[in-house]
């Protein structure tokens, strides 16, 4: 590979901003100076006026490989996302076959290999019946352990409470629940469908799936957590009243940790009028004083990282009815500039931002040598532009499979301008670069 030599940047990492030329070489950051020579062979960026940041990394994501190629694949969804800037990404275990046992993790890490453009790691679904299995994981063989503490389907739900107990005494890794309360929510379905039909208005989806149903699972988890000593992360917090169960703090010094949503942060449940169900998705959006309680909980350090769970769907399955419509929406390639949204606004500061983006989710997962601007670490890197003006969302070429976006009304005033992934150029000059190939991520536990 060629030297990338980029030069007159101002990088952000690590608390600071600053000045300075960085050198890639071998696939890593070889040099930060405030002044670098050019060599013969440079691929040479002038970034004058970018912002140069470590590479985002997504600890949730759902790429849809194996089983709804119609909704996505990794080759796919992993060109979206580092056209948003995102170098890495966990890819999560409701697949079909789902990934449960260590034969599918391997699939899937076969499958990256073979097509991932950005750097990749795989979390390990729980069950009932891969306990033992569980158990007895090397810490670093996955990126962690998802359960579904509810709201889910066939054996990836897991609410018997002794398989619960079992499983937070005795997994090695960090566990990551998706937490509703799932007869809560059952409960509620019936009674609006007695109301309405199977077409119950989409606004009505955070009363359905509502902060109680929220709070009872994530308690669970906090208290089982607490009392069995486990690593455990919160992914997708939605509500206020959640944020009571969780410490501020620096994400090191902590065993119980919390994730925020791109799109439980810009939307709320005002935006389902003309959203309707594209922006369906579970946990539910819900009210703007929830979404302005995780904002502040962002900047007091209660909530640690901020991932997508970018999970595609066909339009054609967004169209139908609310029992029928399935919930998520894709949002990895818009990720990065919608969250710089809050920077743009006083919301966060860029080192904040880059902090619960970057470093934060390599120290809570134990990526060796990624998420920083560092001599000698991998280089994964993003310049960002401020663009002139606001540039609508829909103007766009959308690279995620499924062919739409959920901020279709906005526009964003900042967007990518280069993605490095392990010191190659995958997204450049607004192009995907076909040539780079994403390396596994290392967890050093």
């Amino acid at each position: 590979m060629s030297d990338i030599l980029i030069r007159n940047a101002r990088l952000v990492s690590d608390g600071r901003e600053w000045e300075a030329d960085l050198r890639v070489g071998n696939g890593r950051i070889r040099r930060i100076d405030a002044s670098l020579p050019g060599r013969p062979g440079d691929i040479d960026i002038d970034a004058a006026g970018q912002w140069l940041l470590p590479g985002m990394i997504d600890d949730q994501v759902h790429f849809r490989e194996p089983g709804a190629p119609h909704k996505g694949g990794i080759a796919s969804e992993s060109r979206a996302a580092v056209a948003g800037g995102i170098t890495s990404f966990m890819d999560m275990p409701n697949t079909r076959p789902a990934t449960t046992s260590l034969e599918a993790l391997a699939d899937k890490e076969s499958r990256a290999a073979a097509g991932s453009v950005a750097n990749y790691g795989f979390h390990l679904g729980a069950t009932r019946h891969n306990l033992d299995l569980i158990a007895a994981l090397p810490p670093n063989r996955a990126a962690g352990v998802k359960v579904f503490m509810g709201a889910s389907t066939g054996d990836l739900l897991l609410d018997d409470p002794a398989a619960l107990e079992r499983l937070f005494a005795s997994c090695p890794l960090p566990i990551l629940t998706h937490c509703e309360h799932t007869p809560r929510i059952r409960e509620r379905e019936a009674a609006w469908r007695l109301r309405f039909g199977d077409d119950i208005p989409p606004d009505q989806h955070p009363l359905i799936r509502d902060v109680e149903a929220c709070y009872q699972s994530t308690r669970l988890a906090v208290e089982l957590a607490r009392r069995h000593g486990s690593q455990l992360h919160v992914l997708h917090l939605s509500s206020a009243r959640e944020l009571e169960l969780f410490q501020p703090g620096p994400v090191a010094s902590k065993r119980i940790t919390a994730e925020a949503c791109v799109h439980h942060l810009l939307l709320d449940d005002s935006d389902y009028a003309r959203l309707g169900h594209l922006i369906k998705c579970n946990p539910a959006i819900k009210s703007r004083a929830d979404r302005d309680a995780l904002r502040q909980a962002l900047r007091d350090g209660r909530i640690d990282l901020i991932g997508t769970d970018h999970a595609p769907h066909a339009w054609e399955e967004k169209q139908q009815p609310y029992m029928q419509a399935p919930a998520g929406l894709p949002l990895v390639q818009h990720a990065l500039p919608a969250l710089l949204e809050l920077v743009a606004d006083g919301e966060l500061t860029l080192p904040q931002l880059v902090d619960k983006t970057s470093h934060a989710v390599a120290t809570r997962f134990a990526i060796a040598e990624r998420g920083h601007l560092r001599e000698g670490y991998w280089a994964d890197l993003t310049l960002v532009e401020r663009l002139p003006a606001p540039r609508p969302v829909c103007h766009d070429p959308l690279l995620a499979h499924c062919g739409w976006t959920p901020f279709p009304y906005l526009a964003f005033r900042h967007a990518v301008n280069t993605t490095i992934v392990s010191g190659q150029l995958a997204w450049f000059q607004g192009r995907i670069q076909p040539d780079c190939q994403g390396l596994p991520l290392r967890f050093m536990r």
